[in-house]
Order: C-alpha cells, then structure tokens, then sequence
C-alpha cells in the first residue's frame, strides 16, 4: 500500500520549477520589472501548495513505514497491541489527507489554479427563478467563504419583483475556478412559491456559468475599435455615493457580442479596468471551447436556462432532496446545501471526470413531477 501512495505524488518536475524561479528571485535586478516579478513569486506560491502537501505526506508515510517495522519486530512485545493502535490512528489521520491530495491530483488544467468568475443567470419561471437565482448566489457566497477563497459581488442586476435576473462574483484563492468549475450548468428548483397564493407548486430554472480570470499580460488581443463603451448610474443596494455618479461600466464586444459590466467599485476607472479583466477572461474561455470540437463544450453544455439541460434538482416539496444529474450524488439536507455544503458533489464531479461526466437529464433524474 505504500508503495503505491508513494508513486501517486510525483512532483519532482514541480520541485525542478520551483527551484528555477526562486534562483530567478535572488538575481541582480529581479524587481526593476515589479509586474514580472509579481508573476513569478504568484508562480512559486502556486506551486508551492501542490508541491508541499504532497512532499509532507510523503514524510507521513516514511514515519508510517517504520512504525509498521517496528511492530512487526515487537510481535511479542507486551506493548504491541499499542504500537498496532497508534499505527491505526495514523492511518484514520492520513485517509483525509489522501482524500484531498487526490482531489488536488484532477486540478490538472491549465486555469484550474487561476480566480473564477462566477456569474448566475435567472431563466424560466419569472420572479420564482430571479428569486431562485438569488439564492444561489448565497449558495455560492457561502461555500466560497467556508472554503477560505474571497468573495467580490463585480455585479449585481435586481429582479423587477424579487430576487436578483443575474450577478457575477469573483472568488479569489488558489484551485477556485478548478473547483467552481463543477457547477457550470443549469439548476432547477421545485417548491411551493412563496409568491403564489395559491400555495402551488413551481419549477424554476437558472444558469451557473464559470469562467477562469486570466492574467493581464494573456495572449489575448482585443482591438479598442470593437468595444463599446456605456457607463451608467449603479444600480446595488445602499451605495448612496454611487448611485449619484455614472460609475458602472458595461462594455460590449462587438465582433463575439460578449457584454461584460461591473458597478462594484466608486471609481469608473476601476471598474473599467475590472470589466476589460472580466471581458479578457470571457474571450479566452470562449476560445478554448472553440478548440474543443471533439469533446462536450462548456458553452455548449449549459444549453436553454429550462427543463431538460439541468445538471442538479433541487426539490423542497413534496419532499426534500438534491440530486446532481451527472453523477447521481444526492442530499437529504437541503438546508445544508443551500448554506454552502457543496464539496460532495464538487468533489464527485471531479473523480467522475468533469465534463466527461455529464449525462443526459432523462437518465439521471428523479421522478418528482
């Protein structure tokens, strides 16, 4: 068995990495460049919470190596049945460990270690799903928070009624789109409407997209002739000082008709700046799926915000259960959920093989109708 966890973590290429770029941080001049020596301490830094989980287990298994030797010498040592003990501590102490370090091991993408931009789209259902939507994004906000990543809201749009009709967020730590990948899709809820009188039940729809934030100096290109530029008066709740200036930014790319905006800083110029991030991060991803033409599309795989293309129900009545379509994991506690406890379903994407673990609503779903 140890052999085994020990062939699983080989990070001697990471470790050749990291080596390099800190012999660059120690030479002559590395901070006359402060944005490329930036670069290269957020690289090392990146590395480093790969490479030094992984080289810590491995020092936990040495330990747990020679305690195993040392039992199997002292067979008939009255303490043995101690030894035998501490030795099944240690493996109940290391099973969670492994558990993330596998779950590390799937992170393998290119972006998989960058911010994710995490925007939520209310669909079909009017004021139920702009409510629903709202929803989520505290879903969302929870589980980002409990995970230890920051939380931005970069944009908000209320609902007419209730509710918000869309919102983007950035959550910032290391893995986060890696992880926040997992709920790219749409989400469908079913309940008693709190704003039918009727006490009926409704269904409602909305969308998760998540994209990676790429880094400033990315190989993307974007011609100042195609964008066009609107501010406007923000729109969020409270900001008393913001709403008096034209401090959002909404900026459409013409030639994709990608239409990115931000309204959460006072400054225009801030959240111009964040928008053109934001746009960047949007055209990159929008090329990447373009590359994929022998695989599911992220874009592709969403579909319409309605009944058919949902990755995960969530059903309040008649009784209570969540159900991720794609690998069949369910939760009986839907408050916990909707408080943030996400990471089952996060985690069995991944081990299911992330895009390629999606299958169709009509073999996955529950009846509930």
């Amino acid at each position: 068995m140890l052999a085994i966890f020990g062939g699983i973590f080989d990070g001697d290429t990471k470790t050749e990495r990291i080596g390099e770029l800190e012999a660059k941080m120690v030479e002559p001049g590395f901070w006359d460049d402060q944005k490329a020596a930036q670069k290269v301490i957020g690289e090392a830094n990146r590395l480093k919470t790969t490479v030094n989980p992984a080289r810590a287990f491995r020092g936990e298994l040495d330990d747990l190596a020679a305690m195993l030797e040392l039992v199997d010498e002292s067979a008939d040592d009255p303490d043995a049945e101690s030894y035998q003990q501490e030795v099944i501590d240690t493996l109940e102490r290391l099973q969670p460990k492994l558990d993330a370090l596998e779950l590390a091991s799937f992170l393998s993408g290119p972006n998989d270690s960058c911010n994710a931009l995490l925007t939520v789209h209310a669909g079909a259902g009017g004021t139920e799903s702009c409510d629903w939507a709202d929803m989520l994004l505290r879903m969302y906000s929870r589980w980002a928070e409990q995970a230890g990543y920051g939380v931005e809201v970069l944009d908000i749009a209320p609902g007419e009624e209730a509710g918000i009709s869309a919102a983007t967020i950035r959550i910032s730590g290391p893995n986060a789109f890696g992880y926040a990948k997992a709920e790219r899709g749409v989400h469908r809820l079913v309940r008693i409407s709190p704003f039918d009188s009727n006490a009926r039940r409704h269904t409602s729809f909305s969308s998760v997209d998540v994209i990676a934030e790429i880094e400033d100096d990315a190989d993307i290109e974007i011609d100042p002739s195609d964008i066009r530029t609107d501010v406007y008066r923000a729109s969020g709740k409270g900001g008393q000082h913001v709403n008096r200036t034209e401090s959002a930014v909404r900026l459409t790319h013409i030639p994709s008709g990608i239409v990115v905006t931000c309204q959460n800083d006072r400054s225009q110029i801030k959240n111009k700046a964040t928008a053109m991030r934001t746009l960047k991060s949007r055209l990159y991803e929008k090329q990447e799926d373009e590359k994929r033409s022998e695989m599911e599309k992220f874009y592709g795989e969403k579909g319409d915000i309605a009944w058919g293309n949902q990755i995960r129900s969530y059903v309040f009545q008649p009784y209570q259960m969540i159900k991720d379509l794609r690998t069949g994991v369910e939760s009986g506690n839907v408050q916990a959920v909707m408080d943030g406890a996400l990471d089952p379903f996060i985690h069995a994407w991944l081990r299911a093989g992330g895009p390629t673990s999606r299958k169709s609503a009509a073999d996955r779903e529950f009846g509930d109708e």
